[in-house]
């Protein structure tokens, strides 16, 4: 088919002509734009989605202040619930401080076993524990009541082992060895 002829051909039919020349076009941008609406609706939900946590966060965000007294509150609290590990002669008052609260005896003084180096690989921690060796006699009620003013008192504390010792005689005290940590700040 030569030029003149298809000239011809379209003087013709412009209508038919016209109308194929458009569906073809029509069926291209179809197709061309057929590509992106996977992703169009995978951006679409992303929007959604962090369109619904701003609006959650704005709902939440109402209480924000008293919630963040609260926690303020609260570190204040454990705070002054820590041990500093440099102050070595308030750190043993507490245990003088059980001691005449319980009634049992200190039968040598309190010992802040050194730091540690924290492990290679260890997470890096805000708080350390601080590790005591204490020697306390006593009778049963007084030895228990020691370790319930220790358990609940002032400091937080943790019992790493326990050892107690009955003398041959029953009317001797019995003495419980205690190797333990206060929870504090180098």
């Amino acid at each position: 088919m030569s030029n003149e002829e298809l000239v011809a051909v379209v003087k013709k039919n412009p209508l038919g002509i016209g109308c194929g020349v458009l569906s073809l076009a029509l069926f291209g941008g179809w197709y061309y734009r057929s590509g992106d609406v996977p992703a169009v609706e995978q951006e679409v939900a992303q929007k959604a989605a962090e369109a619904q946590r701003y609006e959650l966060n704005l709902i939440h965000a109402k209480s924000l202040p008293e919630q963040h007294e609260a926690l303020v509150a609260a570190n204040k609290e454990v705070d002054a619930r820590l041990v500093r590990a440099s102050q070595l002669g308030k750190n043993v008052q507490f245990f003088y401080k059980l001691e005449s609260e319980s009634g049992a005896k200190l039968t040598t003084d309190p010992r802040q076993a050194p730091l540690a180096p924290p492990a290679k690989n260890a997470a890096k921690t805000a708080y350390n524990p601080v590790a005591f060796s204490v020697t306390v006699s006593g009778d049963l009620p007084q030895l228990l009541r020691f370790l319930r003013r220790l358990e609940s008192g002032v400091h937080y504390s943790r019992v790493l082992g326990a050892s107690c010792t009955v003398p041959q005689e029953r009317s001797l005290p019995l003495t419980l060895n205690l190797s333990l940590e206060l929870l504090g700040l180098p």
